[in-house]
């Protein structure tokens, strides 16, 4: 199994690609790559009516590589990370996070991307990166428009985790299904809203319910990406965050 494969329904009309980390389905260098690939892959496909994201075992994602968020290298990283979020908003079929488990950080942020997010009770959803010293761009670029700027605040600087039933309540989430129905509650779904439409129709649906959203990420997030890499990662603290948690050891903020 690759960090990240797809899986085309035998009739065409969907696709699925599942995370794979032997810990979290964490989104690492390797991951985006591979993620970046799979939606290229799907491109290919003019049948195609819903393509969904999961992840692997029991959690969605638990986000980002952390030894990825270091100096010398987030530089490179994350801009990768931006291009899969842009990459995802460019697909041209409905999209769709199926998250059981845990969807923290960069995993979160996948899920913002898509055009609906279905849950599993128990999952919880959260932005902890400000427990490293610093802070999610590319959520702060989309959550305010999912679900209103005083509830994406408050979830990007507690870093607070979500249960999934808050979310909904919120308007994030499309359904919250019971443990072990989530499947068969998409795939109802997907029968009774997408399979009988034409998929040429939904391409050009989503691609203009979507436009407002593009066009507002491909503003926003290059200068929330510039405030990251130029401005956040030269502090004391973004440093030490991260160096801390490797070190597996409480951070000692210098507030600089």
């Amino acid at each position: 199994m690759g960090p990240a494969d797809l899986a085309i329904d035998e009739g065409g009309a969907r696709a699925s690609i599942r995370l794979y980390h032997p810990k979290g389905n964490i989104l690492t260098e390797e991951t985006i790559a591979a993620l970046s690939i799979a939606l290229d892959r799907a491109r290919e496909r003019p049948h195609l009516k819903l393509l969904t994201i999961e992840g692997a075992h029991d959690d969605f994602s638990f986000g980002a590589s952390v030894p990825e968020h270091a100096p010398g290298v987030i530089d490179r990283v994350l801009p990768q990370v931006h291009a899969l979020i842009e990459r995802l908003l460019d697909a041209p079929v409905t999209t769709a996070a199926l998250v059981r488990g845990r969807c923290l950080g960069g995993g979160f942020e996948l899920a913002l991307a898509c055009d609906f997010i279905f849950a599993e009770t128990g999952a919880t959803f959260g932005l902890p990166e400000i427990a490293l010293g610093v802070f999610p761009p590319a959520a702060a670029a989309l959550l305010p428009s999912r679900v209103g700027a005083a509830r994406a605040t408050a979830a990007i600087v507690t870093g607070a985790s979500i249960p999934a039933e808050q979310w909904h309540d919120a308007g994030l989430l499309e359904q919250v299904s019971r443990t072990g129905e989530l499947a068969a509650d998409v795939d109802r779904w997907f029968a009774e809203h997408l399979a009988g439409r034409s998929a040429e129709a939904l391409r050009h649906a989503v691609a203009a319910a979507r436009l407002g959203l593009r066009q507002h990420v491909g503003t926003l997030l290059p200068q929330l990406e510039r405030l990251y890499l130029d401005t956040l990662m030269q502090t004391d603290d973004a440093r030490e965050g991260v160096a801390a948690f490797l070190a597996k050891r409480p951070p000692r903020w210098s507030d600089r």
